[in-house]
């Protein structure tokens, strides 16, 4: 019987399902083995196709199956298209070459001219490693990316198996700054990593990082698959980038985006050889409605190995730790999970699964870690696929980590539609304890998604407009006070309770206001919300630097202690009169007092152990922005009752207290 199973026994009808996708996928693994000696080696597709550096020039690759003729163009040859003609072999792949005299060097502008049943078009090599925009109609033309020596790696002592507790730093380079502008990859590295690490955050998690047309797209519409985006700077400022992050000891796990790609012609892969249907499936099923976007055939070999070779030369080239996948669940079935509420196990064996999609994500993961075995997985997928992180041999799909997506979805809808005093404890806990066994969750309060434009972030929707009057401290405010209290609370009880990793994103831990909006036609095209202000956490006048400070104390715990390492919390007590919830989780007592006003001396619960217990954080401490009510140098020491162990503390309202029993 599979793990999986017997992990949870009312998979069992399911057995043959799961037993196929696992054969399915170790039939293909052992073909690829057999025709092309292992699967690193059939990964290498990207030091096959596109530009190779030989003695005597370069040669230049490209698949096109259908297309009639392809020929080299660029300003080496006055992008004249009878100096480069290409030839085809029997599987369909084009080949040129090109001698040094003929004046091909690196930066030169290269594209390849295709003709097909669509007409004649000049196209962006697919695997180009640098797309440069121009300024003044925006098109993208390939550059011929042959570096020097000027970058030198000096990471050799950084450890990926040190990651032990992954708390994960979401961000954006180009939004990085406080300019009112896109920043740089080099501007990141400088001003950014230093608060990262001062934080104590030991991942990275970098959005935005391949070549997308419309920066408005967040980097979700990916054009060049292996270009770093140029906007941010070149190839070599990304791997300096990695290379800073990594001597800090802080991994770096890139967002990556194989669910779909942008449709755009002129930039990217759609209809290159003209035959509708070449990386992409023919026709509706190729298109993504709700994103505007071509849709890969994972089933096609020359797909499988564009793709898993992309995996290879991220981590490879530049030395990225692992990948966030994005957009999961629309790989996972033919539906894309849109309007389908996943009820039953039938959804996700017998209705509309890309049995194809499975095996590429499971031949990813295996691939991935066959290259890096400490390297962090995490899948972006809110239909909650059993087996999802579990090993493939067990019957999953071979993730470390899945997105807790319901997580930061139920704090919005908490705080849109229910008071403070309609909050239930219960709910709470329901919902950052719902998990698969054995499957790690990364928890968050919110992410990007959260922040984007039409919603807001967790601290706007706490304190919305007073955030631009009453920050300054000494103004006292309720809301304010309510907001600031809050906003510490829900990020400790998510991280500690939630999951094996937790997340946010790049400004939220100061509780950055407003939303986020990138230039685009609908607000004049300007960077006003797609920047981080980052003078107002450094301004010592406003209350930002409270929560901030917080941050930088619950890190420290949830890393000292061991918290995402130790088993799922233990529920101890829900208390709905005084909305209070109490667990213990890492031999830590977390107790939350979520009530408006209703403060409890000596409030009396059960612990699984007696003993003397001191504080050991208190969000309620004056430098964290409370009003210090708790006496935090007070040893609690337990006593008998019923037959159990019980201590009493003062349960202060709106405050999170965390307490350790003296061993």
């Amino acid at each position: 019987m599979l793990q999986i199973i017997k992990d949870d026994p009312w998979l069992a009808p399911y057995e043959p399902d799961i037993q196929t996708r696992v054969d399915y996928f170790k039939s293909e693994l052992d073909r690829i083995q057999s025709d092309y000696g292992s699967l690193l080696k059939y990964s290498n597709r990207h030091q096959e196709l596109g530009f190779q550096k030989n003695k005597t020039g370069f040669t230049y690759k490209e698949w096109a199956p259908e297309a009639q003729a392809l020929s080299l163009v660029g300003d080496f040859n006055n992008w004249d298209e009878s100096a480069h003609p290409m030839q085809k072999d029997e599987k369909g792949i084009w080949e040129v070459e090109v001698k040094n005299e003929d004046g091909l060097e690196h930066l030169s502008a290269v594209k390849v001219r295709v003709t097909a049943a669509n007409g004649k078009h000049d196209r962006i090599p697919a695997y180009v490693k640098y797309a440069v925009q121009n300024i003044d109609n925006h098109d993208f033309t390939g550059r011929l990316w042959v570096p020097g020596k000027s970058f030198q790696w000096t990471d050799d002592q950084f450890k990926l198996s040190d990651i032990k507790n992954p708390v994960i730093y979401e961000c954006h380079p180009g939004m990085a700054q406080e300019k009112e502008g896109v920043g740089t990859f080099k501007e990141f590295e400088e001003n950014i990593l230093p608060r990262i690490q001062s934080l104590g955050y030991n991942c990275i998690q970098l959005m935005a990082v391949a070549e997308h047309p419309y920066y408005g797209s967040f980097g979700y519409h990916v054009a060049n698959f292996y270009a770093p985006s140029s906007r941010f700077g070149t190839p070599e400022d990304l791997k300096s980038l990695v290379n800073a992050a990594h001597k800090m000891g802080i991994a770096v796990i890139m967002d990556v985006v194989h669910s779909h790609a942008v449709k755009n012609f002129s930039e990217g892969l759609n209809d290159f050889d003209g035959s509708g249907n070449q990386y992409f499936h023919h026709g509706g099923r190729g298109y993504h409605t709700g994103w505007d976007s071509k849709l890969f055939n994972y089933g096609k070999e020359e797909v499988s190995r564009f793709l898993l070779s992309n995996l290879k030369y991220w981590l490879e080239e530049f030395h990225f730790d692992g990948f966030r996948f994005d957009g999961v669940t629309s790989m996972l079935y033919h539906h894309h999970g849109e309007g389908v509420s996943f009820d039953h196990y039938d959804k996700y064996f017998k209705e509309g699964v890309d049995w194809d999609a499975v095996r590429y994500l499971q031949l990813a993961n295996t691939l991935i870690h066959e290259i890096k075995p400490d390297a962090i997985t995490i899948a972006e997928d809110m239909s909650g696929m059993p087996g999802t992180c579990q090993s493939i041999d067990e019957g999953g799909l071979g993730f470390d980590y899945r997105l807790g997506m319901g997580i930061p979805d139920n704090w919005i809808k908490w705080l849109k539609h229910k008071q403070d005093e309609e909050w239930s404890m219960q709910e709470i806990w329901n919902v950052l304890s719902n998990r698969r066994y054995g499957e790690k969750t990364v928890a968050y309060a919110e992410s990007h998604d959260q922040a984007m434009v039409g919603d807001k972030t967790l601290a706007f929707w706490l304190m919305d407009k007073e955030m631009y009057w009453h920050m300054k401290k000494g103004d006292d405010n309720l809301i304010i006070d309510r907001g600031i209290a809050l906003h510490k609370m829900i990020r400790l009880v998510t991280a500690s309770a939630g999951g094996e990793a937790y997340l946010n994103f790049i400004g939220n831990e100061f509780g950055h206001p407003e939303w986020m909006d990138f230039p685009r036609e609908g607000n004049n095209w300007s960077y006003k919300y797609a920047r981080r202000q980052w003078s107002l956490v450094d301004n010592n006048e406003l209350k930002y630097h409270h929560l901030n400070d917080f941050e930088e104390a619950m890190l420290e715990l949830l890393k000292s202690e061991n918290v995402l390492r130790a088993a799922p919390a233990n529920l101890l007590n829900v208390d709905e009169t005084n909305k209070v919830l109490i667990f213990e989780r890492a031999n830590l007592i977390f107790v939350f007092n979520f009530h408006p006003s209703n403060s409890v001396p000596d409030y009396e619960f059960w612990v699984p152990k007696g003993g003397k217990f001191n504080y050991l954080l208190n969000s309620d401490d004056t430098k964290f922005g409370g009003h210090e009510r708790i006496d935090q140098s007070t040893i609690h020491e337990s006593f008998k009752k019923e037959g159990g162990d019980f201590i009493k503390i003062y349960c202060v309202n709106r405050t999170a207290l965390v307490l350790k029993r003296n061993l």
